[in-house]
This record gives structure tokens, sequence and C-alpha cells, in this order.
């Protein structure tokens, strides 16, 4: 008896354990199950007595289930039926009996992908109380309540969110069950082993959060304009050395950039009038576009104006010679 619980246990236990390194369905929540099929009842001895045959017979289960969030695993209440006739007792043909065992278990089964979404395999075992009830072919009869349990393995299909299909074999054991043979003899226990391969289907399952659906990008920022500032001499348009360096960097950029449009504003100092000082600024600006202009850049892109003192860098009185004042920005776009 002890070596057949420890059989059973450890065969659950290690395949559990082998399947836990997989990946399983994605399901959980509260679901229910219907199952039914077919059962075979292991040939059993009476102590001293006859062997005791049965038929194949019929089993039908139900159980209510809760497959755990972010896991494989789930547990249920599992309520089983299963209905075996007497075949032979002692070797010869048994014209009636009959053995009906009600069963009430707890398991825990985890569910393991194979190849698809839809395809799982099903490991378990699970632990509970056997009721079973001998009549015997002489209308003896006998009824108890046992320890039992029992080992899972199965095959599922995922029908649909809430739909599973399942076929399952389970191997029952029933421990140390009271059974008397006939009129005047002793009850005997005896050790009912039991196997059941059934068809069912399981309905539940919460429906997935809905996906997180990202906010698109923001769109990537217009091109910085990029500005370049050249100086002059005082009361002077002509381009310097320092100026032209400046100035082939600009011109790089726009060919590099392929800049739509060149845009070159001419300064001065407040050194003399409003007036001369438009113009001044104005023949810097032009200058500056004549450089450009010829070093690549298309006539047809430059536009040029001039600010006169109104603009300055360097705030100062008037009449004041500030070098920074004195000069051009060119901005490409």
């Amino acid at each position: 008896m002890g070596i057949r619980v420890k059989l059973v246990l450890a065969a659950v236990s290690s395949s559990l354990l082998a399947s836990t390194a997989l990946a399983g369905f994605e399901r959980d929540g509260w679901y229910v199950g219907i199952e039914g099929g077919w059962v075979s009842v292991n040939d059993t001895d009476f102590n001293g007595g006859p062997e005791l045959t049965f038929d194949g017979g019929l089993a039908a289960l139900a159980t209510l289930g809760y497959a755990l969030q972010n896991s494989d695993w789930r547990f249920e209440g599992e309520i089983g039926y299963r209905d075996n006739d007497v075949k032979s007792v002692g070797g010869e043909a048994a014209l009636d009996g009959n053995l009906t065992e009600y069963t009430f278990m707890i398991n825990a089964v985890y569910d393991l992908k194979i190849k698809s979404e839809r395809w799982g395999l099903a490991f378990g075992g699970g632990i509970g109380i056997d009721n079973p009830h001998y009549d015997a072919p002489d209308g003896t009869q006998s009824d108890d309540v046992v320890f039992a349990a029992q080992g899972i393995a199965g095959v599922t299909y995922r029908a649909g969110q809430h739909w599973d299909l399942a076929l399952n074999y389970r191997y029952l054991w029933a421990n140390e069950t009271e059974l008397q043979r006939a009129f005047f003899t002793p009850e005997t226990d005896v050790d009912l082993g039991k196997h059941t391969i059934t068809l069912g289907l399981r309905y539940g399952y919460d429906e997935p959060p809905a996906a997180i659906i990202p906010p698109p990008p923001p769109p990537p920022p217009p091109p910085m304009a990029k500005q370049f500032i050249i100086f002059f001499g005082f009361n002077k348009c002509n381009i310097t050395a320092e100026a032209d360096a400046v100035l082939s960097e600009a011109a790089a950029a726009a060919r590099a950039g392929n800049s739509a449009s060149v845009r070159i504003v001419g300064h001065t100092d407040t050194v003399g009038s409003n007036s001369y000082n438009q113009k001044l600024s104005e023949c810097r600006a032009n200058a500056a576009k004549s450089n450009l202009v010829g070093k690549g850049v298309s006539d047809g892109a430059i536009s040029t104006s001039g600010k006169g003192e109104s603009e300055l860098m360097v705030q100062t009185g008037d009449s004041v010679k500030e070098p920074q004042n004195r000069r051009a920005t060119v901005d490409l776009n």
C-alpha cells in the first residue's frame, strides 16, 4: 500500500517539475469543465480469496477551477463518477455484480504549450476521497469512504478565448477499500486502481487585458537654423580673411544641408548717421552674398537686408566704435 502511494505521488511530482521549464497557455480566471469517457479497473485479489475482474465501464467528471494570473498553473475541485460491471470472480464469469465509485478530488495542473498557441499538454495530480460501492454477484453489498490520489496527463486544444477541448488520462488509486466478496465472508482491505480516459470541455477564463497601444512618436523637430557671424573693420564692408574662412564654412554647410534659403543681414555700430549706417549695413550684407555665390551657393537662394545700427549686439551709446556691432549674420534654413 505505502509503496503504491509513493509511486503515484513520485510520478505526479516528476511530471510537474519537468514541465515547469516550459511556457504554457496564457489563461487566468475561473472555469468549469465536464468530461465523459471510459474507465478500466485493475484486477483485484481478495486476501486469501479469488481474483476479481471487471468489464470496462463509463466515467463522468465535473470540475470547477481557477487558472492563476501570469502563471501556467490551474487548481480545481473535481467530482467523479465511475461504474464497472463485474466480469469474473475466481476465473468464473459473473452474471451480476457492479462497482460504483464517487470521487471528490482537489487537483493541481500545469499547462504546457506545444508547437502553437492552441495545442498544449497538461500534467497534474490530485488528492481527495473515494466512495466505492460494491455489489457482489451474490447480492452482497459493501460501501466505504477512503483516501484517494490520482495522476493526470492530457492534451488540450484551445478552441477559443473561453473554450478548451481536453483529452485526459487519469490513474486513480483508492487506499484500503473494505469490500465483502460474498455472504458470511469478512470484509477485506483492497487497493483499487482505475484507468480513466475522458474527452471534455472547459469553459470560462477572463478576457485578456486590452493591448496597450503606445502613442505615436512625436514628430521630429524642425531642423535648427544654422547661423554664422562675420565681422568688419571700422567703416568698411570688405571681407577680411577671418570673415572669408567663416563664409567658407557657411557655404559648405549650405551645400551639404541642401539649404532652401540663406538670409544675410548686415549691421553697423553707432558711429555716423542713421542713413549712412543703413547703406553701410546693406553693403556688408551684399559683400557676404557675393562671397557665398563665389563659393557655389545659388544666387537665387540668398536674400539680403541691412539693419543699420538698429539691432546692436552690444548696447552702446551714440558714436561708439564697438567691433562686435560691425557684423553680418548668415542664417541657413
